[in-house]
């Protein structure tokens, strides 16, 4: 089942996720990810979270909509992306993207970058993706589909990532250290339509941004 979760970050062009938000896709709003969805002109399968960001209007529309809503307390240990992202994998979800879980407050977007290191996501497609940039974390392969002059910066996330080879890129890299206290990785660019980036051990941020 593929599924597409809505956060409450910074999405600039509505536009650009008419190739990421698919008619056939399961759509979760994140509390007040709900604002995207509606932006979008599209109606959620299912609203999670302590719904602080959505008015009592929104609940009443909503119901009238059929929509399922799950409200959790505000004292919680989790965000309202990572419920969502539990909920979806609880209910099958094997293809997940995360749209708007970056802008806005860095510890908001740090700790919805680090949700991809989750271990149930082991097996799992799963990307952040806001229409223009793109954001994987790889453990060992990823076969990234784009144009050529996009900008693909490789970032170490928790130490060391050892044994990285390139191809498709300007500036390969052969069976080489990236460390997290240096910059090499940043600004890549790629020169095929399809960069193959393999790992042999740690795990590796892909931000990918698109030139069109």
């Amino acid at each position: 089942m593929e599924t597409v979760i809505f956060a409450n970050g910074i999405i600039d062009d509505y536009g650009a996720l008419s190739s990421v938000v698919k008619l056939d896709v399961f759509i979760i709003a994140a509390d007040g990810g709900l604002k995207h969805v509606r932006a979008l002109g599209l109606i959620p399968g299912l609203v999670i979270g302590d719904l602080d960001s959505i008015s009592e209007d929104d609940i009443e529309l909503l119901d009238d909509q059929g929509v399922e809503i799950i409200r959790h307390q505000k004292e919680k240990d989790e965000t309202d992306l990572e419920l969502a992202l539990s909920h979806s994998l609880e209910k099958g979800a094997d293809m997940i993207t995360i749209c708007g879980a970056t802008g806005g407050r860095l510890d908001q977007s740090l700790a919805n970058i680090s949700l991809l290191a989750l271990p149930e996501l082991d097996g799992k497609q799963i990307k952040l993706d806001d229409g223009r940039e793109e954001i994987f974390l790889i453990e060992d392969e990823l076969i990234l589909l784009g144009s050529p002059g996009d900008t693909v910066s490789l970032i170490p996330l928790f130490g060391e990532v050892s044994c990285i080879k390139t191809d498709g890129l300007k500036f390969p890299l052969r069976d080489e250290t990236l460390f997290p206290e240096h910059t090499r990785g940043i600004s890549n660019v790629m020169e095929e339509e399809q960069a193959v980036i393999r790992v042999g051990s740690g795990s590796l941020l892909c931000i990918h941004t698109r030139t069109k």
